[in-house]
């Protein structure tokens, strides 16, 4: 056989048969790019943290930053005290205590959501709405600002539904007027139970971007999943599938509330937690349904707050560093805090799950790349895994590039794109 030519191979079919196919499948291709279009890459904050409305105030973050500071320098003032606390190994605990310290000096909250829901117990709701437009407008401007605020307005139930929706509308309306939207603007629709409630909050939103003349789709939301109704509905049908789908692509997180759909439940108040069978169960649903749509899942909160005596703030923070690490290996890489003295146990937990597991990861993903044995035959799907490990790793300061680059001898630009490969490629991974 000549050089450049290729032997024939046997076939049975007529090349007709895969066009007709593929024909066929064509609507279908289509439903899968729009419905499952994969995680959107970007940058997903560790934690959400609620400050009522009518205490928001512009020194809010710092605030936060400099209590749980003050916190560590009361009840654990070393590296030696706070790994003894929630049990970190000697190798871990310098690396995680130095990234706390430098993490609550430098960017105390990720995620910051003004509150004008459960929290909010102010007298006048306009002027509340419009500060915190222009504290958040002017947070941006001059640095100050976390990488994602917003706030949460009051549900689209009949009671609230007018005053929720004008508390939107003044705070997106002051901040066109104060130059624009930011880039990290997130707004939360609370106790969402039927799909048609985010059909309402998407056709608000086409309406404000008209009158505004922004580009369609331009506003996002997520969708705070409370009730028993949101999960499962009268058909018994998962209703949280369906409400990603009324979104019509602005869904951008699923949150869950684990107090109101604990109550919603009937669970006692002393056994409402994050770790309760009701909250695995709704996680869960939540979970499948939101894979490979763009939207991400976010944990609860504990309401367990670390106050009071040393042996008291200890059991807190050994409580909700538990939860946060069973939230990490269950994939939920975002949850809520609702005091200062949260956050360094959240960043503990963050850093040492992604310290930890580091190494190893990191040479799963270089022996992938290079193409190189090793114990463990990885596929395209988990080089998804494991890249997007690192660069959550990176995004929250758990992790330095220059010691992925170092281990891996990756960009930071390689990880991602190995963190979102094409639909065929996961495709093949399986066969």
């Amino acid at each position: 056989m000549g050089q450049g030519q290729q032997e024939k191979v046997a076939t049975s079919l007529a090349g007709a048969v895969s066009e007709e196919i593929s024909a066929s499948l064509a609507p279908v291709d289509a439903e899968l790019e729009r419905r499952y279009p994969g995680d959107p890459g970007t940058r997903q904050p560790v934690h959400t943290v609620y400050v009522p409305g009518d205490v928001f105030a512009a020194d809010a973050i710092r605030s936060w930053g400099d209590q749980a500071l003050a916190l560590l320098d009361e009840h654990a003032p070393d590296a030696a005290s706070f790994a003894a606390v929630l049990g970190l190994p000697d190798e871990l605990a310098e690396p995680v205590h130095a990234r706390v310290r430098a993490k609550l000096e430098r960017e105390p909250i990720e995620d910051l959501r003004v509150d004008f829901e459960d929290g909010y117990h102010g007298r006048d709701e306009d002027e509340d709405a419009a500060r915190a437009a222009r504290l958040i407008a002017e947070a941006y401007e001059n640095g100050t600002a976390a990488p994602y605020m917003g706030i949460r307005m009051k549900c689209m139930e009949a009671p609230v539904r007018d005053r929720g929706i004008r508390t939107l509308d003044i705070f997106l309306t002051g901040l066109m007027e104060a130059g624009g939207l930011p880039d990290g603007l997130v707004l939360t629709l609370p106790k969402v139970t039927y799909p048609e409630q985010v059909t309402a909050m998407v056709r608000l939103l086409e309406e404000f971007e008209k009158a505004r003349g922004l580009e369609p789709g331009r506003i996002g939301f997520e969708i705070q999943i409370e009730t028993s109704q949101s999960i499962l509905a009268t058909d018994g049908t998962a209703a949280v599938a369906r409400m990603i789908q009324a979104a019509e692509g602005r869904a951008t997180g699923l949150h869950y509330g684990t107090f109101d759909y604990s109550a919603c439940l009937g669970v006692s108040a002393a056994y409402q937690a994050s770790d309760h069978p009701a909250a695995d169960h709704a996680k869960a649903i939540m979970q499948v349904a939101a894979a490979g749509t763009g939207v991400r899942v976010c944990d609860g909160s504990t309401n367990v707050l670390p106050v009071g005596p040393t042996a008291k703030v200890h059991d807190a923070w050994r409580l909700h560093y538990g939860l946060t690490r069973r939230a990490l290996a269950r994939a939920y890489y975002q949850g809520w805090d609702m005091h200062p003295g949260h956050i360094p146990t959240r960043y503990a937990a963050v850093f040492a799950f992604y310290r930890e597991g580091f190494e190893q990861a990191a040479a799963r993903l270089a022996r992938y790349a290079n193409r190189t044995g090793g114990d463990v035959m990885d596929e395209p799907a988990t080089a998804k895994a494991l890249s997007g490990y690192l660069l959550r790793g990176l995004d929250c300061g758990a992790l330095d590039i220059g010691e992925v680059a170092r281990l891996t001898g990756l960009t930071r630009a390689d990880l991602e794109g190995f963190s979102v490969p094409r639909r065929g490629d996961l495709t093949a991974s399986a066969k």
